[in-house]
């Protein structure tokens, strides 16, 4: 056992020597290594009995003769590259020795031998050594096209109007008169509707052959950051309208004035009725600032950029404010447009602090010049760039960005009726029992946000199923039946709920918000 361990050992080291050579470029060396190691394998296998054990080692040495093998192919190529086979002379020797002579029309003379076959095509002439041969041309593929929400829905159209069975031809058999009358009677009809789907699908490719000529191609701009913004376009519907939204009027009637309704009345918003450059959210986290811009971005038909902070930040220097810039060229570009910047305070909080970095600075200096340059480079007001932000730390944001964000409203904790809207829209798809009444459940849950009133829908509704599972091992479990699981949610269920999830937003919170909106508010 000692023999064979030190002799396992062996080949261990010298293997792993061999591919240090290998990988360093000495393969002469390598190969001396890999011949080594194959004989004492070959030697280890002599002395092992175990068959399972022998196949494992004929495995480990296969694999190192295939190692081996590719280490003499690269040393051969080696030898082959160092043979200098080239002849040393002047250039351009050979064209002033050859005197110039008189074309013949003997073919003896053009190939240089007997008259040449038609059929067979000439070698090709030997190259001069002092003369480059000319470049390869390179097919350079355009990047993927991203679409806007409008094509995706022309191209799912195409595809549906496209997708109908073909009907498979018999070959080899006798034609039946009754099938061709058939036949006859069904190919007008055939013929018509072919042409109607060949007029549809040409009119449908007309179109998304306009939007894709509407890309942007900005000059100056690496194509990576270009690709980078435009993946943050929502091209998926967000499937968030007014109505999931509870209570939140004053907020939703501000949304559609500055963005639905100039691209309705582009005449009536021009000169001091121009739209709305920016809006502001502010309210206590879960009150539906991000559903709002949701539903902005489902409702209003417009162009929407999802940016986070991650898509404005770049580890290289200056590539960062080259983003924001990039990024609102888009937007003007691809107009009626609406940039949504979630938690802004994060991306644009106060300048002069001393903690701030040099680069933070750049990137707000140049997403305050770009915002306030929107109106003056976009004359025609249907073609209008909103930014819409939200924040739960409006006290942070920079000052020269609060005067930009010329509307900023309060997103408040629901009222009673806000309330109850929002218990029945969360438990539209849950079985109520007939005792529960929303309007008590709605007073009971005074001070709650519209996240906590969706945390206690959720808690309440699975209760039911807790009780009924409770003791049960897991595959009685799985043998229920879900008509005894769906059971009615009832007024003890939200009492246990309500017990179980607090409130998240504090009074102390509730009186900043109001501070601020008194001293900065605009809605």
């Amino acid at each position: 056992m000692t023999v064979m361990a030190v002799s396992i050992n062996e080949i261990c080291e010298n293997t792993k020597l061999a591919r240090e050579m290998a990988l360093m470029g000495n393969y002469e060396t390598a190969g001396v290594y890999y011949q080594g190691v194959v004989q004492q394998i070959h030697k280890l296998l002599i002395s092992i009995a175990d068959p399972t054990r022998k196949g494992k080692w004929q495995l480990v040495q296969q694999q190192i003769a295939q190692e081996y093998e590719q280490v003499k192919a690269t040393t051969n190529t080696l030898q082959l590259l160092r043979v200098d086979t080239h002849v040393d002379r002047p250039i351009g020797l050979a064209l002033r020795s050859t005197p110039f002579e008189e074309p013949t029309r003997d073919p003896t003379a053009w190939f240089g031998g007997p008259p040449r076959d038609p059929d067979v095509w000439p070698p090709p002439p030997a190259r001069d050594p002092d003369v480059w041969p000319p470049p390869t041309p390179v097919e350079h593929k355009p990047a993927p096209h991203i679409k806007t929400v409008r094509c995706q829905a022309r191209k799912n159209d195409t595809v549906k109007s496209s997708a109908r069975p073909q009907r498979t031809a018999n070959t080899g058999k006798k034609p039946d008169p009754k099938s061709n009358k058939k036949d006859d009677k069904l190919k007008p009809v055939k013929k018509e509707d072919k042409k109607e789907d060949n007029k549809e699908k040409s009119d449908k490719e007309k179109e998304e052959i306009e939007e894709e000529e509407r890309r942007f191609e900005g000059s100056g701009y690496d194509r990576d950051l270009i690709e980078m913004l435009e993946r943050d376009i929502v091209q998926k519907n967000p499937n968030i309208h007014w109505d999931d939204i509870a209570d939140l009027r004053e907020a939703k009637r501000l949304l559609e004035e500055a963005v639905v309704l100039p691209m309705w009345m582009p005449d009536f918003f021009k000169g001091i009725r121009r739209p709305w450059k920016g809006v502001l959210m502010v309210g206590p986290p879960g009150t539906g600032k991000t559903m709002l811009a949701k539903a902005v971005a489902t409702e209003c038909c417009t162009t929407f950029f999802n940016v986070s902070s991650s898509t404005l930040t770049s580890k290289y220097r200056g590539e960062s404010e080259k983003l924001v810039r990039l990024l609102f060229e888009m937007a003007r570009f691809y107009a009626p447009s609406t940039i949504f910047i979630d938690e802004i305070d994060s991306l644009c909080s106060r300048r002069g602090s001393e903690s701030e970095h040099e680069a933070s600075r750049r990137v707000k200096s140049e997403l305050l010049v770009q915002m306030d340059g929107i109106s003056s480079n976009s004359e025609d007001p249907g073609k209008i760039v909103m930014v819409l932000a939200a924040t739960n730390f409006p006290w942070d944001i920079d000052e020269a960005l609060r005067r930009r964000l010329e509307k900023r409203i309060y997103i408040p904790l629901p009222n009673s009726d806000g309330r109850e809207a929002l218990l029945r829209i969360n438990l539209r798809e849950v079985k109520l029992d007939p005792d529960v009444d929303l309007k008590d459940v709605a007073m009971k849950l005074k001070g709650y946000s519209g996240a906590d009133i969706t945390n206690v829908c959720r808690d309440a509704s699975m209760m039911s199923m807790r009780r009924k599972i409770a003791g049960l091992r897991p595959d009685q479990i799985k043998q229920l039946p879900k008509e005894e699981l769906d059971l009615p949610v009832t007024v003890q269920d939200f009492e246990e709920a309500m017990a179980k999830c607090n409130k998240s937003v504090s009074k102390e919170d509730l009186d900043k918000y109001e501070k601020w909106m008194n001293e900065f508010g605009s809605t």
